[in-house]
């Protein structure tokens, strides 16, 4: 299925978008390389755009320094949900997890467009944040990592785990930018106006 077929999918008609990709052979690279690289490129490069008045090298650093964070949470939350899916009446499938993991955030890093708007963008990427979750908790018992019935809180787990990844990363994203005001004067001249 085509990349723009599965966004409509999964942000319109998510239970039966999570069925198709349940059936769909993949890989951790094929995941990664087709779906995950590609969207979770949008919030950085809107980062760009959206924070470059504090300067381009700053905006450029923030940039990467999200994106390489983005690829990270995702695999590391993957990892979080095949491990509790037993607890939950689920089944050990690290593909089907990262599934699960990288579709869900769809909605989050199309929403990622918002970041052009600076802080502001992310009070939209909340809300698409929401929505991403939902379309996990309805993908959980198609992927076979967790029960119907225990739907709800392995989601909520994993929501968790998901804002302590996000928290953790924000500090990481935090150091990045104090350390570049620390390196680069203009940029902070940029943040004081």
């Amino acid at each position: 299925m085509g990349i723009v077929d599965r966004i409509k999918g999964i942000l319109l008609e998510p239970k039966f978008a999570w069925t198709a990709i349940a059936a769909e052979p993949a890989t951790t690279q094929s995941i990664y390389t087709g779906w995950v690289m590609i969207l979770a490129a949008i919030g950085p490069l809107a980062t760009l755009v959206g924070f470059a008045e504090l300067g381009v090298a700053w905006s450029v650093r923030l940039a990467v320094g999200s994106y390489v964070i983005a690829l990270v949470i995702t695999f590391v939350l993957a990892m979080i949900v095949d491990v509790l899916a037993p607890s939950f009446g689920g089944q050990r499938d690290f593909v089907a997890a990262l599934k699960l993991t990288a579709y869900s955030y769809t909605a989050a890093w199309l929403a990622g467009v918002a970041n052009v708007l600076g802080t502001f963008g992310g009070l939209i990427v909340l809300l698409a944040s929401i929505y991403a979750w939902y379309t996990f908790f309805l993908g959980a018992p198609v992927l076979r990592k967790c029960s119907a019935d225990k739907a709800v809180p392995f989601t909520l787990i994993v929501v968790l785990c998901a804002i302590a990844l996000g928290i953790l990363a924000a500090s990481v994203i935090a150091g990045i930018g104090g350390y570049l005001l620390l390196v680069e004067p203009a940029a902070a001249a940029g943040m004081a106006s």
